[in-house]
């Protein structure tokens, strides 16, 4: 069967059809993705603006609060328009231009966080040389490493979804075009095709998450070799990474490494990963992170002045 353009929209569910309820949910998402832009922009502008943007993990981390931004409103301007929609509509080339956009910036993360761990690593465990290797030529190799990792699952993934044959049910049981429920409409089977994108996205979960449990655990190994005030600075920036880590690791695991199916939690997880945890990066970073606290004083100071 051949008819993959006859659906040429998809009806997304959404989160409820309670009025007042999807009422509630488009004024807390609207402060939500307010505050995730203004803060990660924030620290981007911080970064940029003072004398750290030549420093490795604020460069990263300047890239890291650009890609939150920008991942963010893949999700929320569409997300808040439909919570005062009655129908939520998309159509067939949005949903594919959707998948691609959230495997690049998603999976881009997923190796930024990698780079930024190999960062931490090289500044603790060869704190003489830190500078020497990580120069700037390094740090570009690195993020175009992390983009090019980015760009090759999202094709892959796009590729796939591109080719499904959609030409029966167009509506979809999320709030966003997503691969799993996406599946659930095509017209042929798609057992192996699932197994096949599963492995893919799993891997670079996985992949990542053991990557990253080992350097801190290395990281961690390493800190009895510091002194007292080298050993809280260190820890003070690990553990602000190690939460973000969590935050965003877990529930793409969860959804990721399992059986092709949807589940009730769904909704709420992909709310945690894609929602909740761009916007509480820049707080974990700013208030873990004196140096980034300071800087801000100064940009502040500066523009007060002016």
């Amino acid at each position: 069967m051949t008819g993959r353009k006859i659906v040429t929209e998809f009806v997304l569910l959404g989160f409820t059809r309670d009025p007042d309820v999807q009422k509630a949910l488009f004024a807390l998402f609207l402060l939500i993705y307010i505050v995730t832009v203004v803060g990660n922009l924030l620290i981007v502008v911080t970064v940029i603006a003072s004398s750290s943007s030549g420093f490795p993990m604020y460069f990263f981390l300047a890239y890291l609060s650009f890609m939150d931004a920008v991942y963010s409103t893949i999700f929320f301007p569409k997300l808040i328009m439909d919570l005062l929609s009655d129908i939520k509509m998309i159509s067939f080339q949005a949903c594919m231009v959707h998948l691609f956009l959230v495997h690049l910036f998603g999976g881009a993360e997923v190796f930024l966080l990698v780079v930024m761990a190999f960062d931490r690593y090289v500044a603790i465990c060869k704190t003489l040389h830190y500078l020497t290797i990580m120069n700037r030529k390094v740090c570009i190799i690195l993020l175009v490493v992390a983009w090019v990792g980015g760009f090759g699952h999202s094709m892959f993934q796009f590729i796939f979804a591109y080719s499904f044959p959609f030409c029966g049910p167009n509506v979809m049981y999320h709030f966003i075009c997503y691969m799993f429920p996406l599946l659930e409409l095509v017209c042929t089977d798609t057992y192996f095709t699932g197994l096949t994108l599963v492995a893919n996205a799993g891997a670079i979960c996985m992949v990542g998450f053991i990557l990253l449990l080992i350097s801190y655990g290395v990281i961690l190994n390493n800190l009895k070799t510091l002194s007292q005030e080298g050993r809280r600075k260190a820890l003070s920036t690990c553990s602000s990474h190690i939460m973000v880590i969590v935050l965003f690791f877990v529930p793409c695991i969860f959804m990721c490494v399992r059986p092709v199916s949807n589940f009730p939690i769904d909704k709420p997880l992909t709310v945690s990963y894609t929602v909740v945890t761009p916007m509480l990066n820049p707080l974990i970073y700013i208030l873990r992170n004196s140096e980034m606290k300071k800087f801000m004083g100064k940009l502040w100071g500066q523009i007060n002045k002016s």
